[in-house]
């Protein structure tokens, strides 16, 4: 199914990234509902910019994504899942589920069979034996007959259930965004017969620079109008193409940022003795889970009581709202921050001598900080339109619809998203 293009995607590949190799593997016959060549389709683009807050757009930085969506869909903005961290927000946004129900519970988590996953462990991260709770949608569309690209995006390393999308790139943050944009525009270049359907484009600046800096920074401002540059080539490039009213476009964020400061500081081992539990995570969501003779039901007990800037729950007590707790992946006992709080030790921070991250997600994703970014330009959508904030689980099941592929079972709701459509097009 893939290797056969190798070759010709090496060429026309704009990045200097090398070229994953693939197993051939065979497609299963499409039903009915996909029996349209891929050519004949109008192509769906999803491009994720990494903690682009739902907020920032209002400074006035972002001139090409203003016009996207004066000429499009615009959402006041779309709520995250919990946790509101990286990896889940992006598995979620292409599988439909939300984290307790995907498995990537947070950017840092342990398995009984499968030992640790975190955001640098690259071996964790490529094994699809970590992903394979849900189903991506490359994974769908590459089974009734769509070819699929991914500039980026967490998941598309693994071989989940078999399957990569047919082109995609190992992560280099590197690879800087006029890079990433010309890639997606090569496999755009590629015979129809070869062309993917269905792509994906990632850019991570406004996350870094949140991260480092904080999100009212000028960094931020710069590396919102940086993306926004590369958001200006792609759309030069779609209209060189004659693509650019003949593409759907869906450009969106995994979640927002808010700030914090050095001193917003919960230090566990003031706390608990660390000792006598096993520590899966600090940070925002921090997860702890028991240790063999140690009383770990009365540190929950202590830890459920009420705490300054932070809540705890064993996961069987986590607010429904959340919709979290039931993967056995979740901790024992969880413990959130309070927005602007992160859950660290002493040591930590003696250690990075004050060098922590002055911004930060995860939080309660129904803090208007934690809200992303939503615009949908294309044929298929409606021009002008702003609609309310909606959540991220939504976003599988339209994209499913735009593809004409059956969806797979999924926490979203095509119908609280289809009136983003042209009449036409729903």
């Amino acid at each position: 199914m893939k290797f056969p293009f190798r070759v010709l995607w090496c060429l026309l590949a704009a990045v200097g990234a090398g070229c994953a190799t693939h197993p051939a593997a065979q497609r299963p016959a499409a039903p009915s509902v996909a029996t349209a060549p891929a050519r004949a389709r109008t192509p769906l683009l999803l491009v994720s910019i990494d903690a682009y807050r739902a907020d920032y757009y209002d400074r006035g930085l972002s001139p090409t994504l203003a016009m996207l969506a004066k000429t499009g869909v615009h959402a006041d903005a779309m709520q995250p899942s919990f946790p509101s961290l990286t990896f889940p927000n992006h598995y979620t946004l292409v599988t439909g589920l939300r984290p307790d129900h995907h498995g990537i519970v947070n950017n840092t988590m342990v398995d009984p069979v499968l030992g640790k996953f975190s955001l640098g462990n690259r071996k964790a991260v490529s094994d699809g034996r970590w992903w394979a709770e849900g189903t991506p949608i490359w994974e769908t569309a590459d089974a009734h007959g769509l070819r699929t690209a991914t500039m980026f995006w967490p998941g598309s390393e693994a071989d989940i259930h078999g399957h990569h999308p047919d082109y995609w790139k190992p992560f280099d943050d590197s690879v800087t965004a006029d890079q990433r944009v010309d890639q997606v525009l090569a496999w755009l270049d590629l015979p129809a017969a070869q062309r993917p359907a269905f792509l994906t484009l990632y850019f991570d600046a406004v996350d870094h620079a949140g991260h480092k800096y904080g999100p009212d920074s000028p960094q931020v401002d710069d590396a919102l109008r940086h993306v926004d540059a590369a958001m200006a080539r792609l759309v030069q490039g779609l209209k060189q193409r004659g693509l650019f009213d003949r593409i759907n476009l869906i450009v969106l964020a995994d979640h927002g940022m808010a700030a914090t400061p050095l001193a917003n500081s919960v230090l566990m081992d003031k706390l608990i003795p660390l000792d006598d539990v096993r520590v899966v995570s600090f940070g925002i969501v921090a997860g702890f889970n028991p240790k063999p003779g140690h009383d770990f039901a009365a540190i929950e007990r202590q830890l459920e009581q009420p705490q300054q800037h932070m809540r705890c729950w064993d996961k069987t007590r986590i607010p429904a709202r959340f919709a979290y707790g039931h993967n056995p992946r979740v901790p024992q006992l969880v413990c959130l921050a309070d927005t602007g709080w992160r859950i660290t030790t002493t040591d930590y921070l003696a250690s990075h001598k004050g060098h922590v991250s002055l911004g930060e997600h995860g939080y309660d994703n129904a803090d208007p900080r934690m809200r992303a970014l939503f615009i949908a330009h294309g044929p298929a959508f409606r021009a002008g339109l702003r609609v309310p904030e909606f959540p991220n689980v939504d976003v599988y099941p339209l994209m499913a619809h735009l593809l004409g592929i059956p969806p797979a079972a999924n926490d979203g709701d095509y119908g609280a998203v289809e009136g983003m459509l042209k009449p036409t097009a729903r």
